[in-house]
């Protein structure tokens, strides 16, 4: 699995005094720090002879043989597979994270409404911004999902997916905070899960990077930050 350090923010609207409720407790501030997320390709510990050896194998008689050269040429987050088009073994390289979000815990002040069980949560922007990158491949479309505390792999189907961000190219940054792509019930769905703030939840984050004989054993890495502006009112 590759090292990939998730951190989500959470930013709110203005707040009367230094309080977190404001004077007629409509607004209650759900503000964390922002915080970034890597993909480094180092993390793979991939051996450039072994793949070499590996994406020019012919697998057509025997498909499983892809996943066990695999383990040879990736120490980490990685599997292969037979080629239905080549008939020669490919290597995916597995994007994977999750990241704890307990908001009681790193919003102390929410308890100051403890004697609440849920609140009415409104997200008003998922943004995120690539502020380096020296991956020499473009990554593909990373899905953006919520789970309960005991689901750690995006793969799991107690997982769901709230929202994507689009492919970036290799060696390019944004210019900006940039929207990511929800899907039809992922503001929904986000705005439900911080509603029981007193519950802690995890943030996911999966893709895979496909390297075949026609293409390069991905280089470098990519920092990015997501930020998450959302309110509450009670």
């Amino acid at each position: 699995m590759t090292y990939l350090r998730f951190v989500l923010g959470l930013g709110g609207l203005a707040l009367t005094g230094c309080g977190l409720i404001s004077s007629d407790v409509t607004n209650v501030d759900l503000t964390l720090p922002d915080k970034s997320f890597t993909i480094d390709t180092t993390s793979w510990q991939v051996d450039p002879d072994m793949t070499m050896a590996l994406l020019a194998m012919d697998c057509s008689a025997a498909p499983s043989v892809c996943g066990t050269a695999a383990q040879h040429a990736c120490s980490m987050g990685c599997t292969g597979a037979c080629s239905a088009t080549t008939h020669t073994c490919d290597l995916d390289l597995s994007v994977s994270l999750y990241q704890p979000v307990n908001l009681l815990m790193e919003r102390p002040d929410l308890k100051s409404i403890a004697d609440q069980s849920v609140v009415n949560v409104s997200v008003d922007t998922v943004t995120y911004e690539v502020t380096s990158n020296t991956l020499s491949v473009d990554t593909p479309t990373l899905e953006m999902f919520i789970a309960p505390m005991s689901v750690t792999d995006p793969k799991d189907p107690m997982a769901t997916k709230i929202a994507e961000i689009p492919m970036v190219l290799a060696g390019t940054t944004t210019s900006g905070p940039t929207p990511v792509d929800f899907t039809s019930s992922g503001r929904a769905d986000l705005q439900s899960i911080m509603a029981t703030f007193k519950t802690p939840f995890n943030v996911l984050v999966g893709t895979s990077i496909e390297v075949t004989s026609a293409s390069e054993v991905p280089t470098g890495k990519l920092d990015a930050v997501i930020h998450v502006i959302a309110h509450a009112g009670l």
